[in-house]
């Protein structure tokens, strides 16, 4: 018997704005909460496995950026695509009380209150990518068109 997938803030977001997706389950290993043990989980290439990074840009405030699961965050191109001089990493300790996520868990969608959103211009050469649904275990596959629309997002250069 198929367990029931609970929606989440997230897929909420979706259904409002009649934007189509699929909520697909992984299994969680507590002890790594990667992009590539999700990616290899679902069997997908890591880099259509998208993660999200919440930072803090030194003019602006909280800032969410979203890169594929194998890159790495280019802090200097965040801060400039953000309006900021420096950014830096939320503190995990953060997280959960300004997002209402956790850590292997957070999604650019439905979070408590929305931040300027921003996703690596390289999301768009995919038909679907994945994204966090907003609990460890789910992910979100859509068209990363549908994603830029939904988080109100700009593609913009962000990994090294």
């Amino acid at each position: 018997m198929k367990e029931k997938i609970h929606k989440t803030n997230a897929a909420r977001q979706l259904d409002e704005l009649n934007i189509p997706y699929e909520l697909i389950p992984y299994q969680v290993d507590e002890e790594d909460l990667s992009a590539a043990h999700v990616a290899a989980s679902l069997g997908e290439n890591i880099d259509q496995v998208y993660k999200t990074l919440v930072l803090r840009g030194d003019k602006t405030g909280l800032f969410v950026c979203v890169i594929p699961g194998a890159a790495e965050l280019d802090l200097k191109a965040a801060a400039r695509a953000s309006g900021n001089k420096s950014c830096e990493m939320l503190h995990v300790k953060e997280l959960f009380p300004l997002t209402g996520y956790i850590r292997g868990g957070c999604s650019p969608l439905g979070m408590k209150k929305h931040f300027p959103t921003f996703i690596h211009e390289d999301c768009i050469l995919w038909d679907y990518i994945y994204i966090s649904a907003g609990i460890r275990g789910l992910q979100i596959k859509m068209s990363p068109n549908d994603l830029l629309k939904a988080a109100g997002a700009v593609p913009v250069p962000l990994c090294r």
